[in-house]
C-alpha cells in the first residue's frame, strides 16, 4: 500500500480534531509533526489462554517539518500483547527520534488514530502545563501500558507545545508502515535527517483560520 499523494502531516493535522485542547489557528504553525500507528495481530492458536499462540505486528513512524520535509520514517516489526500496547509503543518510538532530531523549544503536533491514546496524551499536556487545572479527561491506561506511558510522559517534557489530533487510519501515513514492516523495511535504511522548518511567514496569517475552520463563524462582539 503505497503512501504516494498523501497530503502532509501539517494538513492533515490542520484537519484534525485535537481532543481536550483548543485547535487554534496557529496550530497549522507547528514545527514538527509526528504521525504514529501501531499494529498487532494474533499468529498460531487463536483459544483463549492458548500458550501456542503468537504475536506479531509492527510500529510506523513518520516525521516530516511544517514545510513537509521528510525527518524521518520507520516502519519495524514488533511483538505487542494487545493493539494497545502496540500503539503506544509506536508512540514511545516516535517521540524518542523526534526528540533526538530536533530542538528543545520545539512544537510538535501529533497525529494518531487510537482515540484514548489522542485523549491521554492531551490531557498529560495539559497537566503538565498547569499542575492546578482539573483535568476534563483522567488518564488511564492498562497495566501492560505502564513503562511505555511513563516514558511517553517523561518525553512531553523534551518539547516546548506538543499536543495530539485524532484521525482515520485511511489517512494515517504511518499505517502502512505499521501493517507491513516487512514490506517497508527499506525506510528504515534511508539517510538520518536533522531538518529545521523554515522561519514562518511574517504575514501575520495567525489572523486567520486554516480552510476547515473558516466556516465555524465565530461568537458575537
Amino acid at each position: 500500500m503505497a503512501a504516494y499523494g498523501r497530503p502532509t502531516l501539517r494538513d492533515l493535522f490542520d484537519e484534525a480534531p485535537t481532543p481536550h485542547i483548543a485547535h487554534p489557528p496557529r496550530t497549522h504553525h507547528r514545527d514538527f509533526y509526528l504521525a504514529t500507528d501501531g499494529s498487532y495481530r494474533a499468529a498460531g492458536g487463536t483459544a483463549p489462554g492458548d500458550d501456542a499462540r503468537e504475536f506479531t505486528g509492527g510500529l510506523g513512524v513518520v516525521i516530516e517539518t511544517r514545510d513537509g520535509e521528510r525527518v524521518a520514517r520507520l516502519s519495524v516489526p514488533n511483538r505487542a500483547p494487545d493493539n494497545n500496547v502496540a500503539e503506544y509503543r509506536a508512540l514511545h518510538l516516535g517521540l524518542d527520534v523526534l526528540a533526538a532530531r530536533s530542538p528543545a523549544d520545539a512544537s510538535v503536533g501529533v497525529l494518531i488514530d487510537h482515540d484514548v491514546l489522542a485523549e491521554n496524551l492531551n490531557a498529560a499536556v495539559l497537566t503538565e502545563r498547569d499542575p492546578h487545572l482539573e483535568p476534563t479527561h483522567s488518564v488511564t491506561h492498562p497495566p501492560a501500558i505502564g513503562l511505555h506511558w511513563r516514558g511517553i510522559s517523561s518525553r512531553l517534557r523534551d518539547f516546548a507545545e506538543i499536543r495530539a489530533a485524532r484521525i482515520d487510519s485511511g489517512y494515517n501515513p504511518a499505517h502502512p508502515l505499521a501493517n507491513a514492516p516487512d514490506e517497508y523495511a527499506h525506510v528504515n535504511g534511508e539517510p538520518d535527517r536533522c531538518l529545521l522548518p523554515e522561519a514562518p511567514s511574517a504575514t501575520g496569517d495567525d489572523r486567520y483560520p486554516p480552510p476547515s475552520r473558516a466556516d465555524r463563524g465565530s461568537a458575537s462582539d
